[in-house]
């Protein structure tokens, strides 16, 4: 399997205060995601920011952003987030979703961060999920411990998530899974054989995740969303371009290739109403 490559440019978290080089505008999101697909990724996740840079799930503020990928990165899988960390409210949540995103981010449960808590519900995930199938959208399943990849198992038992199946397996926050052979090799047990698996690493742990997943021939989820430091130190900040040279260094070092935006699209992860998605 050629290694996924899932690029978070900005997230909730960073601000230009600590780290200059996040994107917070549409139109610095849109020229940082260009570059990035030119170098070559296989989806983006993106996270959209009011003026003073406040996260926010109003389809207005992503409206930009998706037109602006569109039309500068053909065929690109775009994911929009449908966090709980500021809006608990499911309902504004699926707000995008108007705008049929190819992707949709999706908890599998409620969790604790450093200094806020993520808000998922039973209900929230139901309702979500439902909202994505109804959408032609498809779920980017998040999962950050065990008991969220249980619950993922039994919302496919129960029919409310379907194939295909793409995970993210979080690892590095301070509540749930770390980056360490124990932990991985219980998630990837409870993983269905279907699923297409990337690793993801917060902080200090986002470098070792990327050689971990490289290893074991797994996707990456990459940017600034996760981790702003380039080096262990601390001591240089990152930016996602310089992040996603590395990893394409690592790749070509594992002799490994990256999956192109249009071989991950067609796996079924397109969002076929949009015109460019055929």
């Amino acid at each position: 399997m050629k290694t996924i490559i899932n690029y978070t440019p900005t997230g909730m978290i960073p601000q230009k205060s600590t780290c200059p080089n996040v994107p917070i505008s549409s139109a610095e999101i849109v020229e940082q995601v260009h570059k990035a697909y030119e170098l070559g990724i296989s989806m983006v996740h993106v996270h959209a920011r009011k003026e003073d840079g406040t996260p926010t799930a109003e389809a207005k503020y992503y409206a930009p952003i998706l037109e602006g990928i569109r039309d500068h990165c053909p065929g690109l899988v775009v994911c929009t987030s449908l966090s709980g960390r500021n809006v608990p409210d499911p309902v504004a949540r699926a707000e995008v979703l108007s705008l049929r995103p190819d992707m949709g981010s999706l908890t599998l449960s409620s969790l604790n961060f450093p200094k806020s808590a993520s808000l998922n519900a039973p209900d929230t995930i139901a309702y979500l999920a439902r909202e994505m199938e109804l959408n032609g959208v498809n779920p980017e399943l998040e999962v950050f411990d065990l008991g969220m990849m249980n619950y993922l198992n039994y919302l496919r038992r129960k029919g409310q998530l379907k194939p295909p199946y793409y995970i993210n397996i979080i690892l590095g926050n301070i509540s749930g899974a770390q980056n360490d052979p124990a932990s991985i090799a219980a998630l990837l047990r409870s993983t269905p054989d279907e699923a297409l698996v990337s690793l993801g690493g917060i902080g200090k742990f986002q470098l070792d995740t990327h050689l971990t997943a490289l290893a074991m021939n797994l996707g990456v989820r990459i940017g600034l969303e996760d981790n702003i430091y380039f080096d262990r130190k601390r001591d240089k900040l990152a930016s996602n371009i310089g992040l996603l040279e590395r990893l394409h260094e690592l790749i070509s070092l594992a002799e490994r290739e990256h999956m192109s935006h249009h071989e991950f699209g067609k796996l079924g992860f397109y969002n076929f109403s949009q015109p460019n998605k055929s």
